[in-house]
């Protein structure tokens, strides 16, 4: 199941836009700028900004987010939105001993099909462990006869077995990650993934992490969600048609 915190972002994420927006048009110091952004200041620049389209400000308010329950195969989606920083737990340095995956509602909800999918998963642990297993003993003998102290030996030698062993391992195989987005970069994420079009997987992850932003940063994500919510469908034929319930669902959100 996935699991979205936001550790960290911004601080004072509106009034950070808010004062970088009145830079472009004020002769004012950075100082008198920030002391000058009450709150309702701050909410009428964010907004006028949404407004005009002027997105630039939006970049100096970034958001970090940890992510845990995803699978690999969602990792090969996330890190094509290349306006973001991504650290993944490695499958080169840990050991994927008795791996967890994700299952697609799809398959969990067909018996038939999730017995086989159980089964491939139990297969795919079964190599890993035996590839492990037998380049270990391989690369322990190695290091043992260069003269490397044996527990230093062990532990080189399982590392190296499972950057080879890894290669077995499905898509389904969940990882833990750390990403940071600026603002706009979130903005176009919700966009494009909160759409009914994106693959589920990285939709639930989108909404999650849309609905944590919004509570840090109402005004400065207030129009985000799929790209029909604040203007007409992006998708063209390939619309789902669903438009209206969505503006509804998005809208009630906000509460």
């Amino acid at each position: 199941m996935i699991h979205v915190t936001l550790l960290a972002h911004t601080p004072e994420p509106e009034k950070t836009v808010a004062a970088a927006a009145r830079l472009c048009y004020s002769p004012a110091t950075i100082d008198e700028l920030m002391e000058g952004m009450t709150e309702e200041k701050t909410a009428s620049f964010v907004d006028m900004l949404s407004q005009l389209g002027h997105e630039s400000p939006i970049e100096h308010a970034s958001f970090t987010f940890g992510i845990e329950g995803v699978s690999r195969s969602l990792l090969a989606q996330i890190t094509r939105h290349r306006m973001a920083s991504f650290s993944v737990q490695s499958q080169r340095y840990v050991a994927e001993n008795r791996f967890e995956y994700v299952v697609p509602p799809e398959i969990d909800a067909l018996p038939e099909a999730k017995a086989e999918y159980l089964r491939a998963m139990e297969e795919d642990q079964r190599h890993y462990e035996r590839l492990t297993a037998l380049l270990k003993e391989k690369h322990l003998e190695e290091k043992l006869s260069a003269g490397m102290e044996p527990k230093a030996a062990a532990r080189a030698a399982e590392k190296q077995a499972i950057e080879d062993a890894r290669f077995v391992l499905p898509n389904a195989c969940t990882t833990k990650m750390m990403v940071t987005m600026n603002a706009r970069s979130l903005r176009n994420f919700f966009r494009l993934r909160c759409c009914n079009r994106a693959q589920w997987e990285i939709r639930e992850l989108a909404e999650q992490m849309c609905a944590l932003c919004l509570k840090a940063a109402p005004h400065l994500f207030r129009g985000a969600g799929p790209g029909c919510v604040s203007g007409s469908c992006p998708e063209g034929k390939m619309s789902c048609g669903r438009a209206a319930e969505m503006r509804e669902r998005y809208a009630a959100g906000r509460g």
